[in-house]
């Protein structure tokens, strides 16, 4: 039987207005922009969670972002990616789906299938039953860690597009979330191209920009640690920037432009240096010291073999990998935010939230 949070406020009233949206993950901080944008559009949403008890914590986050009114046409289910209890009766009444949910990690577990399977099965879950309830549009939030991997590229610059598809034989260095988001889509299309559904996938780079409530992204991490001091020195590599903002805007403009059925689009802005996200929160920040300090390769490569966090970006030691945003630029029909806003809205809404280890007045060693 279907868990619903509170009363099920969206369905009945989708029939009137431009359809009800099941989104998955909406407790993340993609999910929670992705229901604002879905809500800001005229949509309504019904949003999975896992924990009944952090649904009024998300409605609450929303509810300061688009209001009173228009959160009357936000519900919730309690689902789970590794169980099919719930997911037929979620389905009811739904025009469209937006898979969000996935399993992120700050370190790199000793069991992969602790990440590889939720992303395979929750998303192999979320097609079937779509598919079952004849819903046949689906967006799913994936990754550039489908995109520009196992390629070859040992060091310099390289640009990739949504032409690209990660080779999880070619890399040297294994990453759970590698290769469950690339198994997982690669699963869908095949999937899609089986049924004859109307996939989308969207693939962010680094995500930053405001958080609405404590619960934010891993990836702040980048922000918050150059703040409060708990990133003593930085590795020696960049990232392509994604607005969280403008990710969840992508899902919907994928969802209500007919073109971008069967495609793939990075949600990516431009590339950064770790040395200039520091740059940029010096700058915004002088009262606090920030480290300058970078970690030479050599030493990074030495901790890979000793898995934890460095596993997650040693891939990147050493080359410069860039992603064109173009088409999702083109799609969404403005610009993506610089990365620059994405920073300091990351930076802002940390401070704002308290979501810094260490206390705002502590200066942290250089």
């Amino acid at each position: 039987m279907l868990d619903w949070v509170g009363q099920p406020g969206g369905g009945a009233w989708a029939m009137d207005g431009k359809g009800l949206v099941l989104v998955t993950g909406a407790t993340g901080f993609v999910g929670k922009w992705t229901v604002i944008s879905l809500l800001r559009a005229g949509y309504a949403v019904r949003g999975s969670v896992r924990d009944a008890g952090k649904a009024e914590m998300v409605r609450a986050a929303v509810r300061q972002e688009v209001g009173a009114e228009a959160v009357d046409r936000l519900d919730f289910v309690v689902l789970d990616l590794l169980d099919d209890a719930g997911w037929a009766e979620a389905m009811s009444g739904v025009s469209s789906v937006m898979h969000v949910a996935t399993v992120i990690r700050g370190d790199e577990p000793k069991d992969p299938q602790i990440v590889v399977r939720p992303a395979m099965e929750g998303t192999a879950r979320v097609m079937r039953f779509a598919h079952e309830a004849g819903v046949n549009r689906v967006i799913i939030t994936s990754s550039i860690a489908t995109v520009g991997y196992g390629h070859g590229q040992v060091s310099g610059r390289r640009t990739y597009t949504e032409e690209d598809f990660t080779n999880l034989a070619g890399m040297r260095w294994t990453w759970a979330y590698c290769i469950g988001k690339t198994r997982a889509e690669q699963a869908a299309w095949a999937f899609a191209r089986e049924h004859g559904m109307a996939l989308t996938t969207i693939h962010p780079g680094m995500i930053l920009g405001p958080a609405l409530d404590a619960d934010a992204s891993i990836s702040l991490g980048a922000v918050t640690g150059l703040l409060d001091g708990t990133t003593p020195a930085m590795p020696n590599i960049g990232f392509s920037v994604s607005d969280v903002r403008d990710v969840a805007d992508l899902h919907v403009a994928a969802l209500e432009r007919p073109e971008a059925a069967g495609e793939r689009y990075l949600a990516t802005g431009r590339y950064l240096w770790f040395r200039e996200i520091a740059d940029i929160l010096r700058a915004a920040y002088p009262d606090r010291t920030i480290t300058q300090k970078i970690v030479p390769d050599w030493i990074m490569r030495a901790l890979a073999y000793m898995g934890g966090p460095v596993r997650q970006i040693i891939n990147d030691i050493g080359n410069e990998k860039h992603f064109d945003g173009a088409k999702g630029e083109a799609l969404l029909g403005r610009p993506f935010r610089s990365a620059e806003d994405a920073v300091l809205g990351a930076a802002e809404s940390a401070i704002r939230l308290g979501l810094l280890k260490a206390p705002q007045g502590k200066k942290a060693a250089a």
